[in-house]
C-alpha cells in the first residue's frame, strides 16, 4: 500500500474508530463483539484503499461496510447455532471430536461465505440441491418456481463458485 494510502487509512481509523465501535455496540449489545467487528470493518477498508481517494462521507462508508460485517456475523452465528442443534441430535457414540467439529464449522462458514454473493432464491436452490440432495423438480416445488428457473439458479450458483475458485 502506498504511503499516502497508509496515512489516509490511519487518519480514518483515528477519527472514526471510536464512533464506529459505539455504533456497533448499540446494535450488538456486546462491547467485545463490537470491537471485533470494528476491526473487521477497517480490514475491509484496507482491502480497498483506492475508495478513500474519492470518499466524501467517511461515516456513511464505514456504516455501509459495518452493516455487511454485522450481517455476516449474524449469519455465522445462526449457522453455528444450527450446527450445534444438529450435533445435539447425534448419539454420543457418533459425536465428533472438538477438532473435527471446528473443522466442520469452518468448512460450513467457508461455504456460506462462498454463496454470499448469490441472490437469496439462487442460494437456497443451490443449498437444497448440493447439501440436501433434492432434485430440480423437488426444489421447484419447494420454492414455488419452475424447473427452468431452478436450472438458472443452479447455473448461477455453479458459475459463482467457479469464479471464486479461479
Amino acid at each position: 500500500m502506498p504511503s499516502a494510502d497508509t496515512h489516509t487509512v490511519h487518519a480514518l481509523y483515528t477519527e472514526h474508530h471510536g464512533w464506529l465501535s459505539t455504533w456497533l455496540r448499540r446494535r450488538l449489545g456486546c462491547a467485545h463483539s463490537a470491537a471485533d467487528l470494528a476491526q473487521d470493518t477497517f480490514v475491509r477498508v484496507l482491502l480497498r484503499p483506492q475508495v478513500l481517494l474519492t470518499l466524501r462521507e467517511p461515516r456513511a462508508y464505514l456504516t455501509t461496510l459495518a452493516k455487511g460485517v454485522v450481517s455476516e456475523h449474524w449469519r455465522r452465528q445462526a449457522l453455528e447455532r444450527a450446527y450445534i442443534d444438529a450435533l445435539a441430535q447425534v448419539p454420543e457414540a457418533l459425536a465428533l471430536s472438538p477438532e473435527d467439529r471446528l473443522q466442520l464449522l469452518q468448512t460450513l462458514d467457508a461455504i456460506d461465505a462462498m454463496l454470499d454473493g448469490l441472490p437469496p432464491k439462487a442460494r437456497e436452490a443451490f443449498v437444497l440441491s448440493q447439501l440436501e440432495g433434492l432434485t430440480y423438480a423437488q426444489i421447484a416445488q419447494r420454492l414455488a418456481v419452475s424447473e427452468r428457473t431452478v436450472k438458472r439458479h443452479m447455473a448461477l450458483g455453479f458459475a459463482h463458485c467457479l469464479a471464486l475458485v479461479e
